[in-house]
């Protein structure tokens, strides 16, 4: 139960909120759904996202692929007056904050590193090197966390998602 298992549990007894669908150049896992999960876009695209400023966050993550916020459709939730969740890696997040400086970061921990090696493992949709990359990249995350305004422990869904809404004064 990583950091989108969180949002969609905020999400499911939030509804109102908005969140923000990433741009990735990687290739989709089997269950996902381009437009729903990420917008998976070629290098080419993705180049011409960032040359045209048409995104708010992006960073190369695990050293493969890139990620990155499409800026409009996030301007468009926020001028509807909708709350916006960003559900971003450490990277994007120190770049919204330094665009955006009155937004709330929020880093979602796990609640020790076996049980994050555990929950890589029980996914299933990484090969060992994949998991290595993943894994060094939390390990470097965890050590900045408290560069975030708050820190919630994904421990149990419920308590996570009831800080979350506490923090948002839902």
């Amino acid at each position: 139960m990583g950091k989108g298992t969180v949002v969609q549990a905020l999400r499911a007894q939030h509804p109102e909120l908005w969140v923000s669908v990433s741009a990735t150049t990687r290739a989709p896992r089997p269950t996902e759904v381009d437009g729903v999960h990420y917008l998976f876009v070629s290098e080419a695209e993705f180049d011409q996202l960032v040359a045209t400023d048409g995104l708010l966050e992006w960073a190369l993550v695990h050293g493969t692929d890139r990620y990155g916020t499409p800026v409009a459709p996030v301007r468009a939730a926020i001028a509807a007056g909708r709350r916006v969740i960003l559900e971003i890696e450490v990277q994007g997040a120190r770049q919204v904050k330094q665009r955006m400086p009155e937004v709330r970061t929020v880093f979602i921990a796990p609640p020790s590193w076996e049980a994050l090696k555990q929950r890589l493992v029980g996914r299933g949709t990484e090969t060992p090197e994949q998991m290595a990359r993943r894994l060094r990249t939390a390990e470097a995350e965890l050590a900045i966390a408290s560069e975030f305004d708050h820190v919630v422990v994904n421990d149990d869904l419920g308590t996570a998602v009831a800080e979350l809404v506490e923090l948002l004064g839902l």
